[in-house]
């Protein structure tokens, strides 16, 4: 086998890897930046399309305390009550940014 060849298959493994990478970099962005538009789009009115009382507080579920709240979400959709690292307010602020959250 000659040293071309070699080089050859060098150069064109480079380009491929090359390839790869930026195919899945724009990949990742067009993910992520499809992902903001969808949170985004869901998310305008502040409260997640959520129902709300008189006073424009969501009507959610809580579901560390089982029962019934009405309260403000703030822009990342985590209700007023939201104690981080506990594991039902990760679950319910998670709950409330995809939409799934039990409202009254």
């Amino acid at each position: 086998m000659t040293d071309s060849g070699r080089d050859g298959r060098d150069r064109d493994r480079d380009r491929f890897e090359r390839f790869v990478r930026t195919t899945f970099r724009r990949a990742g962005r067009r993910y992520a930046e499809a992902k903001r538009a969808y949170r985004e789009g869901r998310t305008g009115a502040g409260t997640f399309g959520l129902p709300t009382d008189d006073e424009g507080r969501a009507r959610i579920v809580c579901r560390r305390h089982a029962e019934r709240r009405a309260i403000h979400v703030d822009a990342e959709g985590r209700p007023t009550c939201f104690e981080a690292d506990h594991p039902d307010c990760e679950g319910c602020a998670e709950d409330v940014r995809e939409g799934v959250v039990e409202t009254w």
